[in-house]
């Protein structure tokens, strides 16, 4: 007498269409509520907003390595920040530090961007397989992880242009 009295037997409680019916309404309501669901934003939404400041964010980035950059030669050259590193002029640790310096300089302003940033993309390169390389050839052990990051980033920067924050776009955009 399983059931005897109920208005469902045991063996079919709870009654599958109210529970599946429950479960798609919970599971619709849920969609809509959520952030990035379908019925609250359209799905490549965030993929549009963040495309609109991809060419401010190519000078945010040219602009903060720059900096960091315009630091290593400041430091090789000028001893700020404070430096026990003093090379003696026309040597290679030299024309390095010249190079950190004024191509740093030229690409936080954003002149001649290109042609600065695939020289001192090279400049990273050489500097990677002549220091640190031939101490060992896992970045992580011989130091070389930022040259190999500047030379990718320069690489890039020399390809895909300075942004709109540079004297290079403001005079482009002159003619």
């Amino acid at each position: 007498m399983q059931g005897a009295g109920r208005a469902f037997p045991v063996h079919d409680w709870p009654p599958f269409d109210a529970v599946a019916h429950l479960t798609i309404t919970r599971f619709s309501m849920t969609m809509c509520a959520i952030p990035g669901g379908p019925a609250f934003f359209p799905e490549a939404s965030m993929s549009e907003t963040l495309e609109r400041f991809s060419p401010q964010m190519r000078s945010v980035l040219r602009i903060v390595a720059a900096l960091i950059f315009f630091a290593h030669g400041s430091q090789k050259l000028l001893g700020f920040p404070a430096s026990d590193m003093s090379p003696d002029a026309f040597t290679l640790s030299w024309t390095a530090g010249v190079l950190e310096l004024v191509g740093g300089g030229l690409l936080i302003i954003g002149l001649f961007t290109r042609p600065v940033a695939f020289v001192l993309s090279g400049l990273m390169a050489v500097a990677y397989w002549m220091a640190h390389a031939p101490q060992s050839p896992f970045p992580a052990l011989n130091g070389g992880d930022a040259a190999i990051l500047y030379c990718f980033v320069f690489l890039y920067i020399s390809v895909a242009g300075p942004g709109p924050w540079s004297v290079d776009a403001a005079v482009r955009g002159r003619r």
